[in-house]
């Protein structure tokens, strides 16, 4: 599926790939946020994205050029969870709709790790 902007100049049609990469991406720009994680089913073990591969944390989802985003984070050691996520949200949102022009009803914010950055 693709998100599809249309004017009286023509149509513009957004890949699902691009819009994760853009939500990964401005997750990971997210201060005390790590990286992305992707979660190995077998053994619940996480293993940290690295930034060109930003799309495999994110999963969305688009109804009606209404987008729904999943991201799986892992955050900084002694940070606030609660305001991390919030960042989170509020950057991948305004990033997403911003240089989309798609609309985000929905964000989730999946914490699957913490990791110590001082060593």
């Amino acid at each position: 599926m693709k998100g599809e902007l249309s004017n009286e100049l023509g149509e513009v049609l957004i890949d699902m790939e691009v819009l994760r990469e853009y939500a990964g991406y401005a997750a990971m720009e997210t201060l005390g946020v790590v990286g992305l994680a992707m979660i190995n089913v077998k053994d619940g073990a996480y293993k940290i994205i690295r930034k060109e591969n930003a799309s495999q944390g994110v999963s969305a989802t688009l109804n009606d050029n209404h987008v729904r985003i999943k991201l799986h984070i892992i955050v900084a050691y002694g940070v606030n969870i609660r305001a991390v996520c919030q960042n989170v949200v509020d950057n991948v949102k305004s990033r997403v709709e911003l240089n989309t022009g798609l609309k985000v009803d929905h964000i989730s914010v999946m914490v699957d790790g913490v990791k110590n950055i001082d060593n």
